[in-house]
């Protein structure tokens, strides 16, 4: 269905005699069947007029452009649908041609259906006026009709002077607001309405309605500009329109894609990407000189950064829900290349560069000289593409002695530097580490002499998983500490095998890195399985299981019962030995470690 206000014939707009009207107006819904991406909004009105179920108010809330205004006056064309001979009796949602008075409600002239703009009569005696009015009867339509627009605007005291009208207004009146600030209504308001949240519309059915325009407009567009105008008008129909208007007269002809670009100034989508490839290789030189192109031939570097922080979280969301990449607003070569980078990038590589990006856009905007701030933020992010976190470098030092190469799943090496790590000489992961990026051509090395069989760090032994928890400890690694003892319940141990169950709040990702840092710890492969075995209690909760009951067997101790009766209020906090009992405690000592094998503190343990 056409709009109601557009022009008989639409290739006449603009011509002599006939006003040209933007495309936001010329193809403004006018029926629920023209509205797209508010399936919701639709069904619930139409269920609420075939059972008779009309509430007194609406209130429309929503991002600038999603069709607020727009569905209020369809609302108010629904609510008063008649036709000339008479066969609607009722409110209804299928409005197949024009009724009575459906013209001159889509043209705001209405005597029935008041329009206010809240943001221009936002004092209480514009609500007064409301008030006095709503007790007379419509003078043709079925219901008096009052669209509220921007309704958080109204003062205090209009919301107030508004209340008592709003809860019990006549049989023939409704009122239908339209708010972006929903937390600026005041609830005494929100609760003597249905809500309704309207939703951005999906970059894919923007795509589909503009594509359906721009053929009735008999204008040819590159599928790919189409995915550019809805990824930029960000879920709204009217940002969307108003870009493609501006397209159209921008291209004066086919629209193209690096027209579009150029309007909006964007970067190149495939060079965003190369540049995203020559980072994620650590490739400094290749970045310079792609960020230097797109700087000489206009690109802005704050749109550059933006376009690639964009192009990160494209990847990112790849990675972890495949089926993003088959969003048909992102082109062909966005799709495949962000399935092949997901496949090869750590989330962990993934997450630093949007860190990074995000504070370096911040400094770029307040340089005074942009292009180089922006140069100075590829470089951090080339130079840590694939350098391991400060607490993998200084384990990796430790295990190899401050300067022998790395070996990591058991299969390519890669040479680090024999430097402090302090040093300005980057410490590098081995090319089959989650952290580095396969695929792309290897960064030059630092020489390093071969490593000799005969002098490699001999395989330590662990035979329990108690001494599996001490060596985190003795490792310093806090957080894989901790996931031993609260979030994994032992099953089977064997040298080199580890069976465990996970607590329910748990997360399996970290399976696969446990694996690898006991490889890296012991010197010989680890193999992780998560059993369907309940498995025996968490090494945290037998802790704190035996702190209790330590606690009880020491507050019934007469000595101890006679201090509390001293002392009103006390309690025993705290049990400590003051020596070691147990023979197995002896394994601190094998690892260099204060802490015991169940990994709590020694303070707290009994």
């Amino acid at each position: 269905m056409t709009d109601a206000g557009a022009p008989s014939n639409p290739d006449s707009a603009g011509k002599a005699g006939t006003p040209y009207r933007v495309l936001a107006r010329k193809y403004r819904p006018s029926s629920f069947d023209d509205l797209i991406g508010q399936e919701a909004v639709v069904r619930t009105v139409s269920n609420a007029f075939e059972t008779g179920r009309i509430p007194q108010a609406w209130i429309l809330t929503g991002v600038r452009g999603v069709g607020k205004t727009t569905t209020a006056r369809i609302l108010a064309r629904a609510l008063n649908y008649e036709m000339p001979d008479g066969s609607v009796k009722g409110p209804t949602i299928h409005m197949p041609t024009l009724g009575v008075h459906c013209q001159a409600i889509m043209e705001s002239r209405h005597m029935d259906v008041l329009e206010m703009d809240a943001a221009s009569h936002t004092g209480v005696d514009d609500v007064r006026q409301i008030n006095d009015s709503v007790r007379y009867a419509p003078a043709s339509a079925r219901y008096k009709v009052y669209i509220i627009d921007e309704v958080h605007m109204l003062s205090t005291a209009a919301f107030n002077a508004f209340l008592k009208t709003l809860e019990e207004p006549p049989e023939h009146a409704k009122f239908v607001f339209a708010t972006t600030e929903i937390r600026k209504v005041p609830v005494t308001v929100l609760s003597r309405c249905q809500r309704f949240d309207l939703r951005r519309v999906e970059a894919d059915v923007l795509m589909k309605h503009l594509a359906g325009i721009a053929a009735k407009e008999k204008v040819e567009i590159e599928p790919e500009a189409l995915g550019i105008i809805a990824r930029a008008a960000e879920g709204s129909v009217r940002d969307s329109l108003s870009l493609l208007d501006q397209a159209i007269a921008h291209a004066a002809g086919t629209v193209k894609a690096d027209a579009v670009r150029q309007m909006l100034g964007l970067a190149d989508r495939t060079r965003v990407i190369d540049l995203f490839d020559s980072l994620a290789r650590g490739d400094i030189a290749s970045a310079f000189r792609e960020f230097r192109d797109q700087y000489d031939v206009g690109a802005d570097p704050i749109v550059v950064l933006s376009d690639l922080a964009e192009f990160v979280n494209f990847v990112t969301r790849v990675k972890i829900v495949p089926a993003t990449a088959d969003n048909v607003a992102y082109g062909e070569t966005e799709r495949v290349r962000a399935r092949d980078f997901a496949a090869k990038i750590s989330m962990r590589v993934l997450s630093r560069m949007w860190q990074m990006l995000l504070k370096g856009i911040t400094e770029v905007q307040a340089a005074t000289r942009p292009a180089a701030a922006a140069e100075m933020v590829l470089v951090r992010i080339a130079y840590v593409a694939d350098l391991p976190t400060p607490d993998e470098a200084l384990k990796m030092l430790e295990q190899n002695g401050g300067g022998s190469p790395v070996v990591s799943g058991g299969s390519a090496t890669r040479s680090a530097p024999s430097a402090p790590v302090a040093s300005a000489a980057p410490v590098r992961m081995p090319a089959s580490s989650p952290s580095s990026f396969g695929g792309g051509a290897a960064r030059p090395q630092m020489a390093a002499p071969a490593p000799d069989p005969q002098a490699a760090a001999p395989v330590l032994r662990v035979t329990s998983f108690t001494q599996l928890v001490a060596l985190a400890g003795q490792k310093r690694d806090i957080m894989t500490k901790s996931a031993l003892e609260s979030d994994l319940r032992l099953v089977r141990f064997e040298e080199g095998r580890l069976e465990v169950a996970l607590e329910p709040n748990a997360s399996r990702a970290m399976i696969t890195e446990l694996a690898r840092k006991f490889e890296l710890w012991t010197g010989r492969r680890w193999t992780v399985i998560v059993s369907n075995e309940p498995g025996q209690p968490t090494l945290r909760s037998v802790n704190q299981a035996a702190k209790q009951e330590h606690a009880r067997t020491a507050e019934a101790d007469p000595r101890v019962q006679e201090v509390l009766s001293r002392f009103p209020g006390a309690k025993v906090v705290e049990v400590r030995r003051l020596a070691p009992e147990t023979p197995e405690s002896n394994i601190n000592a094998d690892y260099g470690s204060d802490d015991p094998p169940d990994g709590s503190e020694a303070d707290d343990d009994l």
